[in-house]
C-alpha cells in the first residue's frame, strides 16, 4: 500500500498524535545523530519544488540526511519542464527512476489530488495549492506541544491573510481533531467565511496563548493592494502591541516574513517568540514524516 501524506485532513487525532511523539523523540537526539543516521539508508528521496522555498525545501533535505537517505533536489528552471513536459510525467519519471518518494510543492489548488492515485511511490505535500501545508501544520503543532505539553484547550491566533494560507488551512483542521481553538484576524476580504470566529485583532491580543502572524501573499492575489504603512498600523504585531500579550503567549510565523510589516524586529528576536524554534522544529517533523511514508 503507498502511503501518501497530502492532508492533516485524512489523518486521525491518534494518527496526529503520533507524527507529533516521533517527531519530538527525533528533536532529543539533536546531539547524537549517529543513532538515527542509519534508519532510511539506501532511500533516495527527490524534492520537487516548482514553487519557491527556503524553509520548506532545506528542512526537508536535512530531515532526510539525518535519517542516511539521499536527496535530489529537482529545479523545473534546469528541467524537461521547459520543453513542455507536464508535471505529471516529471514526476512518473522520478519514478521510475527508482526514488522511494516525491516530496511536491506547486501552485495549482487541485494537482497534487490528480497525481497522487497515478503515483506508485509516497507523495508528501510540502505545500501545493492553498488549502493546505500538512507538514507545516505538524512543525507548527509540535511548536506549541514542546510549549504547553496539551493542545486540547489552547486558544490560538491566526492574523493575517489566511483566505491564501495553506498553514492556516492545516492550523484550523488540527483544531477541529485535536480540540483547541482558533480564532482569525485581519482584513475581513482577507478572511474565510467559515465556523471559525473572527475577532478583533487588538481586543483578543490578550486572551491568546500563541498568535500565528502571516504575511499577505501578493503572489496568490490579483486586485488586492494593501498599503504596508496602514497594514502595520492595523495587524501589525509592533512594539506597543507586544505589551498586550499575557506572559505565557507565544509568538509564531511560518515565514517568510517582511520586517516591519506583519510583525517588527523586536517581535521575531522577542523572549516570547518561537519563529526560529519553529524552523528548527519543521526538520523533527519532517523526519516523522519520511520515516514513516518510507515503512514498508
Amino acid at each position: 500500500m503507498i502511503k501518501h501524506f497530502l492532508a492533516l485532513a485524512n489523518f486521525s487525532p491518534s494518527e496526529i498524535s503520533t507524527f507529533l511523539d516521533r517527531a519530538y523523540s527525533f528533536s532529543l537526539f539533536k546531539k547524537s545523530p549517529d543513532k538515527i543516521n542509519h534508519l532510511l539508508k539506501n532511500k533516495i528521496f527527490s524534492n520537487a519544488f516548482f514553487e519557491a522555498s527556503t524553509r520548506t525545501r532545506s528542512s526537508f533535505e536535512i530531515a532526510a540526511k539525518r535519517l542516511g537517505a539521499e536527496i535530489v533536489n529537482f529545479s523545473p528552471e534546469n528541467s524537461s519542464t521547459k520543453k513542455g513536459e507536464t508535471v505529471y510525467d516529471t514526476l512518473k519519471c522520478l519514478e521510475s527512476l527508482g526514488v522511494n518518494g516525491i516530496i511536491l510543492r506547486h501552485s495549482d489548488d487541485r494537482l497534487i489530488e490528480l497525481v497522487a492515485p497515478k503515483l506508485h511511490v509516497p507523495l508528501i505535500n510540502a505545500g501545493a495549492g492553498k488549502y493546505e501545508h500538512p507538514s507545516q501544520g505538524l512543525l507548527d503543532l509540535l511548536t506549541l506541544k514542546k510549549e504547553f505539553g496539551e493542545l486540547k484547550g489552547l486558544r490560538v491566533g491566526i492574523c493575517g491573510d489566511i483566505l491564501h494560507s495553506r498553514v492556516a488551512g492545516s492550523m484550523m483542521v488540527a483544531a477541529k481533531k485535536l480540540g483547541f481553538e482558533v480564532v482569525l484576524m485581519g482584513p475581513e476580504n482577507l478572511i474565510p467565511k467559515n465556523e471559525f470566529s473572527y475577532e478583533n485583532f487588538d481586543k483578543s491580543l490578550s486572551t491568546l496563548d500563541a498568535i500565528m502572524m502571516l504575511r499577505i501573499q501578493h503572489e496568490r492575489h490579483d486586485g488586492i493592494f494593501m498599503n504596508q504603512t496602514d497594514y502595520r498600523q492595523s495587524f501589525g504585531l509592533t512594539v506597543d502591541r507586544l505589551t498586550k500579550l499575557q506572559k505565557h503567549t507565544i509568538i509564531m510565523h511560518p515565514g517568510p516574513f517582511n520586517r516591519g510589516v506583519e510583525l517588527d524586529d523586536e517581535a521575531i528576536e522577542h523572549p516570547q517568540s518561537r519563529i526560529w524554534a519553529q524552523m528548527e522544529n519543521g526538520v523533527y517533523a519532517r523526519m516523522s514524516i519520511l520515516e514513516w511514508a518510507a515503512e514498508e
